[in-house]
């Protein structure tokens, strides 16, 4: 017998799969996020993150984000008539998604609002923003980060400062006097020492004696957006390592002596270009005082690491958001995967750690606002602390999450390998872990004002759970001893991060949540593996607050 053959491919019925995961509000949509953002920030805070929330969540954002990624920045050092040019041509999303996020001033909201939580708003911002795009948050970030190193020479930078707050995006090469609005770039490391920056051999010379204005020469190894209109390096002086304003157009109209070698090949962040450079007799005015770089340059890097904060939040709220959606529409085994126990206690451990994320980075960005001296020492190690362990955590939580998705969390026409490949890239730049770490002891033995403020901060919590009790008490033994071995840095940065995170879960958190958060994390019981410790935590209460 004969068969008729079929005109419709029945094997091409798609079922059983998840809708996309667009157009919904970013912000509105995560009611931990948005109520950690409001109790920090403020009620202000609310239309802002809203705004940005809808965009950035929408069809067209998203798909920005993937072309960004999809055709990466290329180099073009020399122009058809071989001139040198020395520029970076982007894909047309890029300065879409540029220009989306300096509309949003995420670069300039926290010097700008003029009243408590702009820094709040800052870290909110740019973590909803990066859920679309992580990569355009680098300069913006730098941007913001610029400001406190800018103002210490308010002479030399009036112009600079003018055109960056209230700026708006103007990628065209001009004089920044020009310009609708500026970008704020970094370049400090250099092949020879990486994080150790007092090894660089970037040489400044002055160009006319007792005067600001140096001429550089050097390699930096890693420029991090080479487009912006002005870069703050360390070069040695006669009088040791200094920070310079290098702008990419020479007070006199010309292009700088900055040369681009090459762009990096990397991992993830592919939207972001960054560079190797050669200073070759390029402009520059030094901002503070020679043999000081890095006391300057220090305030932009305290201010840069708390974006890499918000962009780690981002990421890992936006593998969370698909894991989630996706196990609630996937069926397997007669029952979608959110209702099979095993899947729910995965789900379970990941919304503990992203909530927990969510309240460490609130608080710590809202210290960035205290005027006394307790606050801010608070916020040097809070920030630390934060970036220390939620970098750290964001690789395997991102796994874990495209684990959720099965074949098809691997595939790459879906977010999940971006994500992927974007989440070690926060806890290497702006200081990776051994140096975090280190700086949090330099912190703690330079500082009484930080542990003081740390502790007091714990305090409110105590006697919410026996178990943050328990390794509050066994923390403060441990840091009364005296000095802490550098060998035990990490440890200790891990246990500060880890207790700070439960104390503010059991403030903040319904109390099945913080209990659950308390015994899987700081418990005797507890286990590594996401997913293992279904005995300990409260799968129900903690799942129920994300499902909304």
């Amino acid at each position: 017998m004969l068969f008729a053959p079929k005109t419709d491919l029945e094997t091409h019925i798609v079922s059983n799969q998840p809708p996309e995961l667009v157009d919904r509000n970013l912000f509105t949509s995560d009611p931990v996020f948005r109520s950690a953002a409001l109790r920090e920030g403020g009620d202000w805070l609310e239309q802002p993150l809203s705004a940005l929330g809808r965009k950035a969540g929408s069809e067209e954002v998203l798909n920005w984000g993937v072309a960004a990624n999809r055709f990466p920045p290329e180099l073009r050092a020399f122009d058809r008539f071989g001139r040198r040019i020395d520029e970076v041509s982007f894909h047309p999303a890029y300065h879409a998604l540029m220009d989306l996020a300096m509309a949003h001033r995420i670069h300039d909201i926290a010097w700008t609002a003029n009243r408590p939580g702009g820094h709040v708003a800052h870290m909110a911002l740019l973590a909803l923003f990066t859920q679309a795009e992580a990569g355009v948050m680098c300069p913006i970030n730098m941007t913001y980060a610029s400001v406190p190193a800018l103002r210490r020479e308010p002479e030399i930078t009036a112009a600079w400062t003018d055109r960056l707050l209230g700026g708006s995006y103007d990628p065209d090469l001009r004089p920044i006097s020009e310009k609708s609005g500026i970008t704020i770039g970094m370049a400090m490391t250099e092949k020879q020492g990486g994080s150790d920056v007092r090894a660089n051999e970037t040489r400044a010379y002055p160009i006319e004696a007792h005067g600001r204005a140096f001429s550089l020469y050097g390699h930096k190894w890693f420029c991090s957006a080479p487009m912006s209109d002005g870069f703050l390096t360390l070069a040695q002086t006669e009088n040791g390592l200094s920070c310079f304003l290098v702008p990419r157009i020479t007070p006199d109209g010309e292009r700088n002596g900055i040369q681009l070698m090459r762009l990096k090949d990397k991992l993830g962040n592919r939207s972001n270009a960054s560079a190797e450079i050669e200073y070759h007799e390029a402009y520059a005015e030094l901002l503070g005082e020679e043999g000081q770089g890095v006391k300057v340059i220090i305030d932009m890097v305290h201010h840069t690491r708390l974006g890499t904060v918000g962009s780690t939040l981002g990421i890992m709220r936006m593998a969370f958001a698909q894991a989630l959606h996706h196990v609630q529409h996937r069926r397997a085994f007669q029952k979608h995967l959110i209702d099979q126990p095993a899947m729910r206690a995965v789900i379970a451990d990941l919304a503990l750690d992203y909530e927990a994320a969510v309240l460490l980075a609130m608080r710590t960005a809202r210290s960035f606002d205290a005027a006394d001296e307790e606050g801010r020492a608070f916020a040097r190690l809070s920030v630390a602390l934060a970036k220390f362990l939620l970098t750290k955590r964001n690789p395997n939580f991102v796994y874990e999450c495209m684990e959720c998705l099965g074949g098809i969390g691997y595939i790459e026409e879906g977010p999940m390998p971006r994500l992927y490949r974007e989440a070690p890239v926060n806890a290497i730049w702006e200081g990776s872990g051994n140096v975090i770490a280190l700086d949090i002891l330099r912190t703690l033995a330079r500082e009484p004002a930080a542990g003081q403020a740390y502790m007091s901060e714990i305090a409110k919590a105590r006697g919410g759970n026996r178990y943050l009790d328990h390794s509050a008490d066994e923390l403060a033994g441990r840091l009364g001893k005296g000095s802490v071995a550098e060998g035990d840095a990490r440890a200790i940065a891990e246990q500060l991060a880890l207790v700070l995170q439960a104390a503010l879960m059991v403030r903040h958190a319904p109390p099945p949540v913080a209990d659950s958060f308390c015994a899987g994390r700081l418990g005797p019981d507890r286990h590594l593996c996401y997913g293992a410790n279904a005995g300990l935590i409260d799968g129900h209460a903690i799942i129920l607050r994300h499902m909304a």
